[in-house]
């Protein structure tokens, strides 16, 4: 689908410890015009009032870490892994 200029994606993202209490969800599916992993981090943290910054959280795309310039694809499911601490 294209509006305007920017190619927009739909994009499953999944909510672990932290961010799923922060955002109320499990996960959720979504329209961005996010081009990277990290823009579209950026777009949920205003959106949502997310704390954490990238630098605290690892990344997966479609079931693999990976970097946070990675290109989003329509249809990627994006996984935001926060620090978890365990006993």
């Amino acid at each position: 689908m294209i509006m305007g200029t920017e190619l927009v994606k739909t994009i499953h993202v999944k909510y672990y410890a932290g961010l799923r209490e922060q955002r109320g969800l499990n996960q959720e599916t979504l329209t961005t015009n996010a081009k990277t992993a990290a823009q579209l981090y950026d777009e949920l943290q205003k959106r949502h009032g997310f704390k954490l910054s990238t630098k605290f959280l690892k990344v997966a795309v479609n079931d693999e870490y990976r970097d946070w310039q990675i290109a989003l694809k329509n249809g990627d499911t994006i996984v935001f892994i926060p620090p978890v601490a365990g006993g």
